[in-house]
C-alpha cells in the first residue's frame, strides 16, 4: 500500500519524473555497468542494451507500476508483476541484486534530475521502489520453490540429442538434462533461458519458448537466427546457436517460467501467431492433442512465405489430430504454395470466431498491436486477449498489458 503522504508527492512528480525517465535509465545503467561489469556476464542483455530496447522497458514498467498505485493504492498490478517476475526468475535473479539496482537508480535519479529531488520526492520514490522490489522478491521466491531451483545456482546442463532445420534460418534442438535427471515441471507456453558463453568470455542469455508438448520425454526449443538488418548486427546467441551446436552437444538452460500459459479449461482457443511467434502455439497444440482434448480451436499464423514457416508441418498434423481444430495461413508471398492459405496480412475480417475464446497473441510487437486491435473491433474483451513478448516488453512502455 503506498502511503497517502507518498501518493500526493508521486502524483504531483510523476509527469516530470516520466519525461526525465529515458534519460534516467540511461544514465542508471552506463553507470552501473562502468561500476559492476560482471552484472553484464548473463544477466543483462547485450543488444538491448546497445538498442535501448532495455532502458525503455525498464523506464515503462516504473511509470506503469506507479501510475497503478495511484489509481488503486490498496491493491498491486499483479498481471505487471507476474510478467517481470517470470522473466527474472527464468535470468537468476536475486534478492541482493535489488539493492543494487536501487542504488545507480536513485543515484541517476539524482543525477538528472538535479535539486528538484528534494528529500521528500525522494522517500515518496523510494517508497514505490520498494514496493515494487519486494512484491517482485516475494513472487519469485515463489517461482524458484515452486520450480525447485536454488536461484543462486539456477542453471542445468543439457545433452542435445538432435537437431532439426526447420527453415534455411529455424532450427529445432531436442534436449535431454545430461544428469539423466527427471525433466523439470513445465506448462505449455513457457519459455526457458539459455545461457552461452560468447567469444569474449562473457555470458549471454536468451529466452526461448518450449516448442513441444511439456510432458513428452525430450524438451524441444526452436531457435530462428537474427539476421543484421539496416546496420544492426546478428543476434549474437542465435547466430552462435546456429553456427556452434550440433546433437552431441550441450546446452545450459534454465527451469521453464513464464506465466502466458495455457489453461486447462473447456473453453474455445484462438492461437494467434506471425514468423517464429508459432513455438508456444506448437507447444500448446501438442498438449492438446496429448491429452485428448475436444476444445475447439482456431489457429491464425501469418508468414513472409511457406518456406520461412517453421513448424508448419507439426502445426498441420497436429490440428488434425484434433477433433475441433482449423488452422488459417497467411503468406506475403508465393501463398498458392500452400492449399487453402491467404495473401498478405493477417486480416481477421470476416472470420468465423469460436465465441467466448481466450485468445493467445505472440509475435513482433507490431504484429501483436494490429491483430489485438481487430479482435477488440470483432468484440473480443480485451481480458480474454493474452500475450507472449521476448525481449523487454515495450508494450508496458506504452501502457498496455
Amino acid at each position: 500500500m503506498l502511503s497517502l503522504e507518498s501518493a500526493a508527492v508521486i502524483r504531483a512528480t510523476l509527469p516530470a519524473v516520466g519525461e526525465a525517465l529515458d534519460e534516467i535509465t540511461a544514465r542508471f545503467y552506463g553507470t552501473m555497468f562502468a561500476e559492476q561489469p560482471e552484472l553484464l556476464d548473463g544477466l543483462f542483455n547485450r543488444g538491448n542494451q546497445a538498442s535501448g530496447e532495455q532502458r525503455k522497458a525498464l523506464a515503462g514498467s516504473i511509470a506503469a507500476f506507479a501510475q497503478a498505485l495511484l489509481a488503486a493504492p490498496d491493491t498491486r498490478p499483479d498481471a505487471l508483476l507476474s510478467r517481470i517476475a517470470h522473466k527474472h526468475a527464468a535470468l537468476g535473479v536475486t534478492e541482493d541484486q535489488y539493492t543494487i539496482v536501487h542504488k545507480y537508480l536513485f543515484r541517476a535519479i539524482g543525477d538528472v534530475l538535479g535539486e528538484a529531488v528534494t528529500a521528500e520526492v525522494a522517500s515518496a520514490w523510494d517508497e514505490v521502489y520498494w514496493l515494487m522490489a519486494g512484491a517482485l522478491i516475494a513472487q519469485e521466491a515463489r517461482l524458484y520453490q515452486e520450480a525447485e531451483v536454488d536461484s543462486r545456482h539456477p542453471w542445468r546442463r543439457w545433452t542435445v540429442v538432435e537437431r532439426r532445420e526447420e527453415t534455411p534460418d529455424v532450427a529445432s534442438f531436442l534436449l535431454r538434462p545430461a544428469d539423466d535427471g527427471p525433466l523439470p515441471a513445465a506448462r505449455a507456453g513457457q519459455y526457458v533461458s539459455v545461457r552461452v558463453l560468447m567469444p569474449d568470455g562473457i555470458h549471454q542469455t536468451r529466452q526461448y519458448s518450449l516448442s513441444n508438448a511439456p510432458g513428452d520425454r525430450l524438451r524441444r526449443i526452436t531457435v530462428k537466427r537474427v539476421a543484421s538488418v539496416a546496420g544492426a548486427p546478428e543476434g549474437e546467441v542465435s547466430g552462435r546457436l546456429h553456427r556452434t551446436v550440433r546433437a552431441g552437444g550441450e546446452l545450459t538452460l534454465s527451469a521453464p517460467f513464464g506465466d502466458v500459459v495455457l489453461d486447462d479449461t473447456d473453453t474455445p482457443l484462438v492461437l494467434v501467431s506471425a514468423g517464429i511467434g508459432c513455438t508456444p502455439m506448437v507447444a500448446m497444440l501438442e498438449h492438446l492433442a496429448t491429452t485428448g482434448s475436444a476444445r475447439p480451436v482456431r489457429v491464425l499464423h501469418a508468414d513472409h512465405a511457406p518456406a520461412d514457416h517453421a513448424l508448419r508441418a507439426d502445426t498441420r498434423r497436429i490440428v488434425a489430430q484434433l477433433p475441433d481444430a482449423r488452422a488459417e495461413f497467411w503468406y506475403e508471398e508465393d501463398a498458392a504454395g500452400e492449399v487453402g492459405a491467404r495473401t498478405g496480412l493477417m486480416d481477421l475480417d470476416g472470420l468465423d470466431l469460436p465465441a467466448e475464446a481466450d485468445v493467445y497473441l505472440c509475435g513482433s510487437l507490431p504484429f501483436m498491436r494490429a491483430v489485438r486491435a481487430q479482435l477488440l473491433r470483432a468484440g473480443v474483451p480485451a481480458c480474454r486477449i493474452r500475450y507472449e513478448v521476448f525481449g523487454p516488453d515495450l508494450w508496458l512502455a506504452h501502457g498496455e498489458g
